[in-house]
């Protein structure tokens, strides 16, 4: 039988450390979950969430099952009292809790605030009052020049991350956001979509805009860059992956390469390309060598960071005015035969 290599070091900044995924019965809590057990030795990790039933079907899982680290803690990011409660003795924080269909928060948007706007507020002064160590906010590209509720939730969300460093002042407690495009293979994006119409014996593939382009990324990157990003941060960076990008009709025709494409329009709140670099937050980005950062515009209480060098020593470079990163002009583009290996 082989045996888990634990890391040490800043590497190891988890050992018998205690950390709390809100969301965390969603794809990335399970994701994360899986790789802090695989990777390190917690002290304990706290699933945070409000629906019991994937929180019983989570701890059944095979990978999770007899877990003695592993904790399950009922709540919602819109009770205060709550949150505090679970984030005692909590040293890092994921907030993954969010409201994210388009469509859904479009007809439902008291409830999407309350839940993304709301529940960040009350990450963010919880964490600050049971001392948290360090929180990421997982954000998306959505909330770059957003067009829809989800999206403008989202970058409500991140400001409230990032200003809550000037909220924690001199105390140890820091904020940082991770922002990325869709995730190969989580609940509700594409590629279940179309393993579902495919294995239903569809005819045809419903296809939004022929010229429609997203960001493309990983469960495991995603994953990755969240790690990295609590070794990374000072405070108030939104962490930014150089990802690549997929056209949708190269997709459709790797997942099934003899099927017709049915043109069907964009939905109400969705855009032809994602942005995830505003060309506006040109000027505060840095680019490093497989991300980028885009610092916290104005000064913060107790802190004079230097930016272009992160907290392992990697050394970046200021981009300028009018840089900008979006899904169309970014120079990485999957393939078909590339994307057969993620459908």
């Amino acid at each position: 039988m082989g045996c888990v290599i634990l890391k040490e070091g800043i590497e190891g900044m988890f050992n018998n450390k205690t950390i709390l995924i809100t969301g965390g019965t969603g794809s990335f809590g399970h994701k994360f979950a899986t790789r802090l057990l695989a990777e390190y030795n917690p002290k304990k990790i706290i699933i945070f969430s409000r629906d019991e039933l994937k929180q019983y079907e989570m701890a059944q899982r095979p990978e999770f099952k007899g877990q003695k680290s592993l904790r399950f803690f009922i709540g919602d990011v819109r009770d205060y009292d709550r949150l505090t409660v679970a984030m005692r003795g909590v040293d890092y924080v994921i907030h993954a809790a969010a409201l994210k269909h388009v469509p859904i928060a479009e007809y439902n948007p008291t409830e999407c605030v309350k839940t993304n706007i709301d529940g960040a507020m009350n990450v963010t002064r919880a964490a600050i009052a049971t001392g948290v160590h360090r929180i990421i906010a997982l954000s998306t590209d959505k909330a770059a020049n957003p067009i829809n509720l989800y999206g403008a939730t989202k970058l409500a969300s991140d400001k409230i991350f990032i200003a809550a460093n000037n909220m924690a002042g001199s105390l140890e407690t820091r904020f940082a956001v991770v922002r990325y495009g869709n995730v190969v293979g989580s609940r509700g994006s594409v590629v279940p979509f179309f393993e579902k119409l495919i294995r239903e014996g569809a005819k045809e593939l419903p296809i939004t805009d022929e010229r429609m382009t997203r960001f493309w990324i990983t469960l495991d990157a995603g994953v990755d860059l969240v790690l990295k990003g609590f070794e990374r941060m000072k405070g108030g960076e939104i962490f930014v992956p150089k990802i690549p990008s997929m056209r949708v009709t190269d997709l459709a025709k790797a997942m099934a390469p003899d099927l017709p494409h049915n043109v069907i329009g964009i939905r109400p709140g969705e855009k032809l390309h994602e942005v995830m670099v505003p060309m506006e937050l040109g000027r505060d980005t840095i680019e490093f060598k497989d991300h980028y950062v885009i610092k916290p515009s104005g000064t913060r209480f107790g802190d004079d960071h230097n930016y272009l060098e992160n907290n392992m020593g990697e050394k970046g470079r200021d981009v300028g005015g009018d840089f900008e990163y979006a899904s169309d002009t970014n120079p990485h583009f999957l393939t078909v035969d590339e994307l057969k290996a993620y459908a």
